[in-house]
C-alpha cells in the first residue's frame, strides 16, 4: 500500500476545534433569534402607543384643518393607506394555509 492512500483520522486539536465552531455557529444563531424576538415583541409593545399617537395626529389635523381651512391631506392619503393594508391583512388571512 502507497502512503499517500492511507488518510489520518483529525487529531484532537481538529477534532475540538470544529467542535467549538460547530457551537458557536450554533450560540450565534441563538442570538440572533433572541434579537429578532426582542425586535417583534417591541415592536408589538408599541402598537398601541402609535395607534393612540396616529389618532391625536389625525384629531390635530382635522382641528388645524378647520381653524385654516385648508383641506385635510393627510387624512385623505392616510384613509387610501388604511384601506390598501386592511385589503393585504384580509387577502392574508384568507388565502393562509391552514
Amino acid at each position: 500500500m502507497r502512503p499517500y492512500l492511507i488518510t489520518a483520522k483529525p487529531g484532537r486539536l481538529n477534532r475540538a476545534a470544529r467542535w467549538v465552531g460547530r457551537w458557536a455557529l450554533r450560540l450565534l444563531a441563538l442570538l440572533v433569534m433572541a434579537v429578532l424576538g426582542a425586535v417583534v415583541l417591541t415592536v408589538r409593545c408599541a402598537r398601541p402607543v402609535t395607534n393612540y399617537a396616529a389618532t391625536r395626529a389625525a384629531w390635530l389635523e382635522l382641528w388645524a384643518a378647520s381653524i385654516t381651512g385648508i383641506g385635510p391631506v393627510g387624512a385623505a392619503v392616510g384613509s387610501g393607506l388604511t384601506d390598501e393594508f386592511v385589503r393585504e391583512f384580509h387577502k392574508a388571512r384568507t388565502s393562509a394555509p391552514v
